[in-house]
């Protein structure tokens, strides 16, 4: 009745975990760099992933394939430039999640080029990697609060409009989870799916 699939599971967790604290601490580490200190005394400037993990959001990774992470504080007021710089720690995490799958279909493809790719499990491994970044990636652009796509829209708003959406977060909720549970984040994520996977062989075969 239950196909759920042990090896499958098990290989998708580094590749989970990966995902979840590379994205986090890009976030805290840009911020860090910026002149931020809440990440670091927050206890977010860390690769250890137990300070990353939401355990909704990761569950939801497992099972639907994205998800989503604990939110970073950050203190705007702490950078020199507030629009610029929130604007760089918005996008650090799904530039991150980017670097991390193109770095895994590479050695991916390295690897197999090599005949050296003989493994099954360091195959699943390593496209559970590709795949669970780049939907993370995608997920986490989407413009809804408290996703870094609504933080990246916002950094063009006047305050004043910021805070009105703020104060209807339980809307932006609303909506959240609406889309999750329709098809239309399907339609959403996997054409752009195949369209990162489509630019990372293309940049590869120019590589080699």
């Amino acid at each position: 009745m239950f196909n759920f699939d042990i090896m499958g599971f098990l290989a998708g967790v580094p590749a989970l975990i990966l995902a979840i604290a590379g994205h986090e601490y890009a976030h805290a580490r840009m911020a860090t760099w910026l002149g931020d200190p809440t990440p670091r005394l927050a206890g977010r400037l860390t690769l250890n992933p137990m300070a990353h993990i939401d355990a909704v959001g990761a569950l939801a990774m497992f099972l639907i394939g994205f998800g989503w992470a604990r939110p970073v504080p950050i203190n705007i007021a702490a950078f020199k430039d507030r629009r610029t710089d929130e604007l760089l720690v918005a996008l650090s995490g799904p530039t991150s999640n980017v670097i991390m799958a193109f770095i895994a279909y590479c050695l991916m493809i390295g690897l197999d080029a090599a005949n050296l790719l003989t493994s099954d499990a360091l195959y699943t491994v390593l496209r559970l990697i590709v795949l669970y970044n780049i939907n993370f990636a995608i997920f986490n652009m989407l413009p809804i609060p408290p996703l870094d796509g609504s933080s990246i829209i916002m950094t063009f708003m006047p305050w004043q409009m910021r805070v009105q959406i703020y104060q209807f977060g339980w809307v932006s909720m609303f909506v959240f989870l609406l889309l999750l549970n329709s098809p239309i984040m399907s339609a959403i994520m996997y054409p752009l799916q195949r369209t990162i996977l489509s630019a990372f062989q293309a940049i590869v075969q120019l590589i080699i």
